[in-house]
């Protein structure tokens, strides 16, 4: 692994998810690791050239992007591009999906979707298991602050996701 480590996530639910895995010493880095020790919420490579690059670090930087989207670009200038290796690891199609495998009701949740091919994670979760808060940061934490729930889901999410050879999920930042 490098010396340096960023986590990058595009949501308070992701954020959540990824706090409550390094609590728990669960990911394969530690927050200690990690640059500024926490999860960063930064989803453009500018952005994140701008604010992190330009600090002068010796070592190469490993880039891990939590994201549910397959085609977002992550985009550095050439100064920048050979210092730094980016992993996306994808929750798509969002990240609650993790809360339908911990409800059980993934099978539910895809004859609703043959019915309505628009419907979104989130708002099967909003208005089927009546969990209105699935966004929401302290929700997230509260709903799996039991940790064996989380990994569960996570393995689940494994277990049934297409993932493409470039790309990994939350399971893949596990520990063994």
């Amino acid at each position: 692994m490098a010396k340096y480590t960023a986590c990058i996530c595009e949501g308070s639910a992701e954020r959540a998810i990824l706090d409550l895995l390094l609590d728990h010493g669960e990911l394969i880095f530690e927050r200690e690791d990690l640059i500024e020790e926490e999860v960063l919420r930064c989803r453009k490579g500018a952005e994140f050239e701008q604010r992190y690059l330009r600090k002068g670090f010796a070592e190469k930087i490993t880039v891990y992007r939590i994201l549910d989207s397959h085609t977002e670009e992550f985009k550095l200038s050439k100064l920048y591009k050979h210092k730094v290796d980016v992993v996306n690891v994808i929750t798509a199609p969002e990240i609650e999906m993790l809360i339908i495998f911990a409800e059980g009701k993934y099978k539910e949740y895809e004859r609703e979707k043959r019915k309505n091919r628009q419907l979104k994670p989130s708002t099967y979760c909003k208005t089927n298991l009546k969990h209105k808060s699935v966004k929401n940061y302290d929700f997230v934490k509260e709903y799996f602050s039991d940790i064996s729930r989380l990994k569960s889901a996570l393995h689940e999410y494994q277990r049934v996701s297409k993932v493409r050879s470039n790309e990994r999920t939350l399971w893949s930042l596990l520990r063994n």
